[in-house]
């Protein structure tokens, strides 16, 4: 499935992750500078970030925390850089030694980035290393979204999921591919279904980990499980969609209130990390704080609080009741995502449904939260397109 040749040099540049000794002392002395608000008024997370835990999470971030071990951890990839339809688009790309791999793209979402796919690279282009069968290796390409972390930031509107989404098949076409499969969650789904919807030449199907699969009229009579979906997704829209919203009607405002504050952009992600995880009530029950603060930096070192705010402006005539797929969809359904959708639904959206699978354990952040999860799940799904 791999092309014979790589691709011309001058359309790929390497990249390496290098930020400066300056960035990281301006993000400590920002940091030591930070006017606290007063506390909540309530005992838990109803009003947002809980000041106590956001100081426990600063202060580590200051004194604890190591950039540079993050950084060399990133760089231990190959990184490019390369222009599609104007703009410079970051990726990680890693090739399996076993010629037969699929080749498969993966799409983050925010508050994701390429962050959360590390765990998942190793396992899925060397799975016989990590337990796994040499049938079921993958080539990984992980590209971040415009306007996330390394790729370039947009200048003018238009960058839609429609259009990142034929950037990607631009992305896999450069590489040399010309059968491929696409995974993602959150934004990265949306991306990852633009991308069924489109049924470009090559894709032979796709793993969800968000399903975009509620119908376009919610019947009136529901059984349980459809009921608890239209719970879960009025919470989403409801007491969970102050970012949401903000981000998608004022993008803007958003960035000026963090660009110049890490202690702020590290609250706006902590409480998305802590609301929408499976978690017993803190976020650090299901991310480690090294994670949630590998995050947190890459969008504090990259100033893109507003950049990847604008994806939510640009698509915010999306809805959860996506397009029906013709094309091969696998899907994986984690205990705690919000919302969760019924298999009666996916079913109905996706007619080429050829894996379900419910996990477990996980929520939203399935690739941080639960990567030998996925990566068993992703394996599962896209094998019989191997055929």
């Amino acid at each position: 499935m791999t092309a014979p040749t790589p691709p011309a040099s001058t359309l790929v540049r390497p990249f390496t992750v290098s930020i400066s000794d300056s960035a990281i002392d301006d993000l400590k002395q920002r940091l030591a500078r930070t006017r606290w608000p007063d506390p909540e008024t309530v005992g838990d997370w109803s009003q947002g970030v809980r000041v106590e835990n956001a100081r426990s999470l600063v202060d580590y971030w200051k004194h604890g925390y190591d950039w540079r071990r993050f950084e060399s951890e990133l760089n231990r990839f190959p990184q490019f850089l390369t222009e599609i339809d104007g703009l410079d688009i970051h990726y990680i790309h890693v090739r399996s030694k076993n010629p037969n791999a699929m080749p498969l793209i993966l799409t983050h979402g925010w508050p994701g980035s390429i962050v959360e796919f590390l765990k998942l690279i190793g396992p899925l282009t060397d799975p016989v290393s990590f337990g796994g069968d040499a049938a079921d290796s993958f080539d990984v390409v992980v590209p971040s979204l415009p306007g996330f972390g390394f790729s370039q930031k947009p200048t003018e509107t238009g960058w839609t999921v429609s259009r990142i989404a034929s950037a990607w098949v631009e992305l896999m076409q450069r590489l040399g591919y010309t059968r491929w499969a696409a995974q993602g969650g959150d934004w990265g789904a949306v991306v990852t279904t633009a991308l069924g919807a489109m049924q470009p030449e090559g894709l032979l199907g796709i793993h969800l980990n968000t399903q975009y699969a509620f119908p376009a009229q919610i019947p009136d009579t529901l059984s349980p499980e459809q009921h608890y979906a239209v719970e879960t997704l009025a919470l989403y829209t409801g007491n969970l969609g102050g970012s949401s919203h903000l981000q998608g009607t004022k993008p803007e405002t958003v960035g000026f209130a963090l660009a110049d504050s890490p202690a702020g952009q590290a609250a706006w992600i902590y409480e998305k990390f802590q609301s929408k995880s499976d978690n017993h009530g803190l976020a650090e029950d299901a991310l480690s704080i090294d994670d949630m603060l590998d995050a947190i930096s890459l969008y504090w070192f990259t100033n893109s609080a507003a950049s990847s705010a604008r994806i939510y402006w640009e698509n915010k005539s999306a809805t959860f009741a996506g397009p029906k797929l013709a094309l091969p969809v696998a899907v994986t359904v984690f205990p705690r995502d919000i919302p969760r959708l019924p298999r009666s639904w996916i079913e109905d959206t996706y007619s080429n449904l050829i894996h379900y699978g419910e996990a477990d354990k996980g929520g939203h952040f399935a690739a941080m939260e639960q990567p030998e999860i996925l990566v068993s799940e992703i394996r599962a799904g896209l094998r019989t397109l191997r055929s």
